[in-house]
């Protein structure tokens, strides 16, 4: 994460305060608003001991130049981290704990679109995501378009950067995770896999795939049955309809 970056829009902002308000440092509201959301805001802000700065739009817009801040950012402490990086350990807890459903985890093999990233974390929380990974290079992290595309998932959804997606892979098949893989050229389709236990889906990076390496780590590989004439899905499309047959199954 870079010295300093930011959360811009309503929504984000909210979702932010909710459930991450240590990272924030202050809020920048823009000078003259008065409506109900943002002083909503403000009092959550104040709850929080977090300052609250009016600035002109001018500044809100020289901040947070890719994002439609709608009046509002928050700026993020230096020192938040943001991602995660202790990905075991993280499963290993989970593992342990009583829980009511299988461990359900979201594979992003070297996804570069902030807009992919954060429209995947969206569906990954709606879908009861417990944690998504992705390797620490070629890779986005938790940029600001990212947060403010996922609509407050990035403050909700545990995200790993991992440096070697190999074997975190390993990993998770040594404690019990099921790890399938979107391919095109698979013979099985999505719906004839079982879905039910501890699973990670993969899905790989816009245009390339999944790379030889992480495909052959797979357990195995499924696509998606494509009735028109395009070839494939957007990977957070794919992502959220993949993601979302897990659900239908364990229902």
């Amino acid at each position: 994460m870079s010295a300093q970056e930011y959360i811009g829009g309503l929504h984000s902002v909210k979702a932010a305060l909710k459930s991450s308000a240590s990272e924030i440092e202050k809020l920048l509201v823009q000078k003259g608003r008065r409506d109900t959301r943002l002083k909503d805001l403000r009092l959550l802000a104040q709850k929080h001991a977090i300052e609250t700065e009016e600035v002109n739009r001018s500044l809100l817009n020289e901040l947070a130049p890719d994002l439609q801040h709608q009046g509002v950012v928050a700026v993020l402490r230096a020192s938040s981290q943001g991602v995660r990086d202790d990905l075991a350990g993280f499963i290993k807890s989970a593992l342990e704990e009583p829980r009511s459903r299988a461990l359900l985890l979201l594979i992003l093999d070297e996804v570069q679109d902030p807009h992919n990233l954060g429209a995947c974390l969206r569906s990954a929380d709606a879908a009861g995501v417990d944690a998504v990974i992705v390797p620490a290079n070629n890779s986005v992290g938790l940029t600001p378009v990212v947060r403010k595309v996922a609509c407050g998932a990035a403050e909700t959804v545990p995200l790993f950067q991992v440096t070697n997606l190999q074997r975190a892979i390993t990993e998770l098949k040594d404690l019990g995770v099921w790890v399938y893989g979107a391919a095109g050229e698979s013979s099985s389709s999505l719906y004839q896999v079982d879905l039910k236990g501890h699973v990670a889906l993969i899905m790989g990076a816009e245009g390339s795939g999944l790379r030889r390496l992480t495909r052959e780590q797979c357990d195995d590989l499924f696509h998606l049955p494509m009735q028109g004439t395009v070839s494939s899905l957007n990977v957070s499309v794919a992502a959220g309809v993949s993601l979302f047959e897990v659900v239908r199954q364990r229902m």
